[in-house]
């Protein structure tokens, strides 16, 4: 492969794209490296690691086509190591690539590109849809945070994306809390659901800009690709049934207290310093006019804080996990945040007033 005088971020931003899913430890050596393709007047950085491919490319001039493959890592440290205005030359053979910026000079070990593996991609797109970058980045961030991370149950490590007429619904579950976020698409769409694995998901989360540039969502056989800016990732989709998640959103919980989500967040932050440190539970005990938030843990230390509240109903002391309710307060946008309650034994819904398009359910936890 041989490229003369081409800008460093002409290869550097799209390698910075793809390289969040090289794995250093594999047992194919190649999955290490990066594919970097000249074609069509355009330099194609391609990444996998044989369950999700990304690509990125930069404008560059030449038709030729060429290819190589080279340890991802080293040549995005070098990459950066060298000044912002740095001209490459760059001179690949079968097993070697040097790389000459002034008087700096990199010989790294290369890889055929025939011996890549790429993620063959399906054409049987069963449906597409497209909006704008932030929106779906605001979806994702309102629920990825409740994804599983190493469950038995393999589906819960993932999301689903749900699209149905008029809206697309992402849900995640690690079975002790759920969030389910919901926003509204234009087209008639058929219902159809998808699992996300989670590091598909947290890689979009990454890559998405808070645009309104559009992303389009292909959804395939048994893959689904995101197309957006100079970036295409395709992955594969988690077999399995997620579980019925309208069941476990309480629906007559008729203890509900607004509050804003700065001051609720600050309460919790503050209360957590002094919570066990393995088990993370606080006490939220309600009665007229307030809600007092306690946590101890093993040294017999306390922390208390007191809010007031427009709440005139029966009393209420109840368990979470404090990580739980930290969580959603801080993956929420909104300013305000209403909290449904039951008795001590049931699940609580966290929703915005006024809104139906978000619901977080999180189990309670004896203390």
């Amino acid at each position: 492969m041989q490229l003369k005088q081409i800008p460093r971020d002409a290869l550097l931003k799209p390698l910075q794209a793809v390289s969040g899913i090289v794995e250093r430890r594999h047992t194919l050596p190649i999955l290490a490296n990066v594919l970097l393709e000249q074609a069509d007047g355009k330099l194609y950085v391609t990444a996998t690691d044989l369950e999700m491919q990304i690509t990125a490319h930069s404008e560059l001039a030449g038709k030729e086509k060429q290819a190589t493959t080279v340890a991802a890592r080293k040549l995005q440290d070098l990459l950066r190591a060298l000044p912002d205005d740095a001209q490459l030359t760059i001179d690949g053979a079968a097993n070697r690539m040097t790389i000459r910026a002034g008087r700096s000079r990199f010989n790294l070990q290369a890889l055929p590109a025939s011996d890549y593996p790429r993620i063959g991609v399906g054409t049987d797109q069963v449906q597409a849809l497209t909006l704008p970058q932030r929106e779906f980045r605001g979806l994702l961030k309102s629920a990825e945070f409740a994804m599983a991370q190493q469950d038995i149950r393999y589906y819960l490590n993932g999301m689903l994306l749900v699209i149905a007429k008029g809206s697309l619904q992402a849900v995640a579950t690690d079975g002790h809390r759920l969030s389910w976020a919901s926003i509204p698409i234009d087209g008639d769409y058929q219902r159809q659901e998808v699992i996300l694995p989670r590091k598909t998901v947290l890689e979009l989360s990454k890559l998405l800009q808070d645009v309104d540039d559009p992303l389009t969502l292909d959804i395939l056989a048994n893959q689904v690709r995101f197309r957006f800016a100079n970036i295409e990732l395709v992955s594969k989709v988690v077999d399995g049934k997620f579980p019925d998640y309208n069941r476990v959103i309480p629906t007559t919980n008729t203890k509900r207290i607004a509050f804003e989500r700065t001051e609720l967040l600050g309460a919790l932050q503050r209360a957590a310093i002094l919570s066990n440190e393995k088990f993370r539970g606080v006490r939220l005990v309600l009665a007229q006019d307030q809600l007092r938030i306690i946590c101890t843990n093993s040294e017999q230390e306390e922390a208390e804080e007191e809010l007031e509240v427009a709440y005139k109903g029966d009393a209420l002391d109840v368990g979470f996990n404090i990580n739980y309710l930290l969580d959603v307060l801080q993956n929420m946008a909104m300013e305000r945040v209403e909290v449904a309650f039951g008795d001590a034994n049931s699940s609580a819904l966290v929703t915005v007033p006024e809104r139906d398009d978000y619901k977080y359910v999180v189990m309670p936890m004896r203390i």
